[in-house]
């Protein structure tokens, strides 16, 4: 059994990890890169967790709305939140992202930041997969946390970028990843500040700050990181500029895509599909040369036993 990324199976794309490590972390060698350089990002859905059949975030979101439901008896005859109830996901859908927007208004709005992170823990604590039974954390990729594992034990500093909301990861990235909160860029709403009789809090309100998708991605990266990724991995087309903007630094890069095509421990989909549809990017990754990870080739396992 390999002790460097063990659940990865003996195939190109694991040693090419490997290799590019080795390259970068050898003082004296001509590719050497200083530790306060090595800045690995991450995308989250599809590519550190599952991301089938819909955004787990979305997930919480919904279960939400069926929480709060009871103080809200106009809910059972107003959309989205009746599509919610009735569990019409077609009828959701239809709503698109208006209907969306306005859940995640609905459902992450109007409370403290720490309130807010309280109740992300506790659905994480309890809340379970609809089709695998597993909980959402456990519906991480062990492969992914043996390379995070590795990076970091190699100097790298790991950071999540991820179009999902900010404060949404931050409450079990660092018990998932071993990612503290301070290396998580996300989505986020407007926040205002305000003091109460307690003490000064946080509130969050519901409207739209930053969406840290496509084109967001590498601004993101540059606001709160301020050095371009040496290593960037993701799985869909909301990725391809974060890659892209790693790609384009000098010296040695790592740009890595999780291809899902194991439709029997996970899910098999890339072009056609409605959610991480990996099209331009797989088409780039192949003509650049990025490495392509591909899930029932490269992977002795998926999820944690």
């Amino acid at each position: 059994m390999n002790t460097i990324l063990p659940s990865w199976a003996d195939t190109p794309a694991r040693q090419r990890v490997i290799d590019f490590v080795t390259m970068v972390t050898v003082e004296g060698g001509s590719s050497f890169i200083p530790t306060g350089e090595r800045i690995a990002a991450f995308d989250n859905d599809g590519t550190l967790w599952s991301e089938q059949p819909y955004y787990f975030q979305l997930a919480f979101a919904l279960d939400r709305v069926r929480a709060l439901a009871v103080d809200h008896p106009e809910w059972s005859t107003t959309q989205p939140y009746q599509a919610v109830l009735e569990n019409d996901l077609q009828a959701l859908a239809a709503g698109g992202m208006k209907g969306l927007v306005e859940l995640i208004g609905a459902t992450h709005a109007g409370m403290t930041t720490d309130e807010f992170a309280a109740i992300v823990t506790d659905w994480i604590a309890s809340a379970r997969h609809p089709t695998t039974g597993r909980p959402y954390t456990r519906m991480v990729f062990q492969p992914m946390l043996e390379l995070l594992d590795y990076l970091r034990d190699h100097g790298f500093k790991t950071y999540i970028v991820s179009g999902g909301g900010v404060e949404f990861m931050r409450a079990f990235a660092q018990d998932s990843y071993g990612i503290p909160p301070e290396q998580v860029i996300g989505s986020s709403g407007v926040t205002q500040f305000e003091m109460r009789d307690t003490g000064p809090v946080l509130i969050k309100l519901p409207q739209i700050n930053f969406i840290d998708d496509n084109v967001g991605k590498p601004v993101g990266i540059n606001s709160v990181i301020g050095r371009r990724p040496v290593i960037a991995f993701g799985n869909s087309d909301g990725d391809l500029q974060m890659l892209q903007w790693t790609a384009a630094g000098s010296g040695p890069r790592l740009m890595g895509l999780i291809h899902h095509t194991d439709a029997e421990r996970e899910w098999a989909y890339d072009q056609d599909s409605y959610l991480g549809r990996l099209d331009k990017a797989l088409t780039e990754a192949r003509a650049s040369g990025w490495l392509i990870v591909d899930m029932k080739q490269d992977w002795l396992t998926v999820y944690p036993e």
